[in-house]
């Protein structure tokens, strides 16, 4: 995740009901969902190729019972608005094994249907460009023409795994329409031919740009003519792929995006390469561990007044609100700030997506995990909120910075 970001991607996480204008079949277990965005609130979901945003609704749960659930999804196109000031968000939903949503997605939504969608959020975005800047920072300005953007020329390396292709696919269209000396490697990991997502408009891209974009499509269950591009990207394929199809000691960015145990093979592989990790972006869409599922919302504690407590003061748009957490409890903040404020800003509650973002004034914490927040915004006191427990009395936190 990159840490200078433009408004947009740093902008009041918040929901507003959208209808879905279409509902398009990518693969067997995958759809493209379009959320048509009218005119009064595209200033809400203008966005950079690469962010994504939180979906939300209502479903039974394992006894029957409605509860709310939240899931992020990548947005899967580039910025795209309409003579009328209106605009679209496109996302893909991918099933996964056991998901609640995905599967009720990709069985039961339907064109005319309505869900919460948050304001785009992330910052697995370029940061290539003269000044440290990005070629994307321009994209709102010009979402109908992205081929007039000025961007600096450059080489860049993405490796995705199945629905790891959704944000990369809209940042790969941006940089390549942005120069026209700009290079793209993809490499992009699936199961079979038939599970890879974006399948044609890959294809179209390649066709657009023949001799700058390279497509490396690796298969797993599938035999192709090459063998490298056949079986499981291992810490050996992986050096075979960046030895033979990529001269890694060119790129000027890259974006890695997939399971867990994929993008930090291809972190570590990276820096033992030299590979600086300022010029390594990375998303993922779940830690991988079983364990420690995603949350929906805050999990009940009961804050007895004979019991020791953390004392959590935050500020939120404005406003400040406090809240006990026994110290027994080890809940983390968000889970105490939601018991108070429903509206704290949140996506995943895993530790990846970064909404949950705010800033220590006072105090200290402790975080389990952290895939979304780089050192630089560690060292500026910024935590995720639903990995980090308070361990002094008092914690103050601003999630409006």
């Amino acid at each position: 995740m990159t840490t200078e970001t433009p408004t947009a991607s740093r902008r009041r996480a918040s929901f507003h009901s959208l209808a879905v204008s279409e509902v398009r079949r990518l693969t067997e277990d995958a759809i493209e969902v379009t959320f048509a965005v009218p005119a009064e609130l595209a200033g809400q979901y203008d966005y950079l190729p690469g962010q994504y945003v939180a979906l939300r609704t209502t479903l039974p749960d394992e006894s029957g019972e409605p509860h709310e659930v939240r899931r992020s999804y990548s947005i899967c196109a580039e910025p795209r608005s309409f003579g009328d000031g209106s605009s679209e968000i496109r996302v893909a939903i991918k099933k996964d094994l056991g998901g609640i949503f995905s599967t009720w997605a990709n069985a039961e939504l339907k064109a005319g249907d309505t869900l919460d969608v948050m304001s785009p959020q992330g910052a697995f975005i370029s940061k290539h460009g003269k000044d440290g800047s990005t070629v994307q920072h321009n994209v709102m300005n010009s979402m109908n023409h992205p081929e007039e953007l000025a961007g600096d020329a450059g080489s860049f390396v993405a490796i995705a795994a199945g629905s790891g292709i959704t944000p990369v696919i809209a940042i790969a269209r941006t940089l390549l329409a942005a120069n026209p000396e700009t290079r793209f490697d993809l490499i992009y990991a699936n199961k079979a031919a038939m599970d890879v997502m974006f399948l044609e408009e890959l294809a179209d891209l390649k066709d657009k740009y023949p001799s700058r974009l390279a497509l490396h499509h690796v298969l797993s269950r599938e035999q192709r003519i090459a063998p490298l591009m056949t079986g499981r990207i291992d810490s050996e394929k992986l050096q075979a792929l960046l030895s033979s199809a990529i001269h890694a000691e060119d790129i000027d960015e890259w974006f890695l995006c997939g399971p867990f145990e994929l993008v930090q093979l291809c972190r570590d592989t990276l820096a033992a390469r030299g590979v600086a990790p300022e010029h390594v972006r990375f998303e993922l869409f779940t830690t991988g561990r079983p364990d420690r599922p995603e949350g929906n919302a805050g999990r009940p504690v009961i804050a007895d007044e004979s019991e020791d407590t953390f004392k959590i003061t935050f500020k939120l748009d404005g406003l400040t609100g406090d809240v006990a957490s026994p110290t027994h409890a080890r809940e983390s903040i968000l889970n105490a700030a939601l018991r108070v404020r429903p509206d704290v800003p949140f996506a995943c509650a895993g530790g990846v997506c970064g909404t949950c973002r705010a800033k220590v004034v006072s105090g200290t914490v402790t975080m389990d995990e952290n895939y979304a927040l780089e050192q630089d915004e560690l060292d500026k006191g910024y935590v995720l909120t639903c990995q980090a427990h308070p361990t002094s009395e008092n914690v103050t936190l601003d999630f409006d910075v």
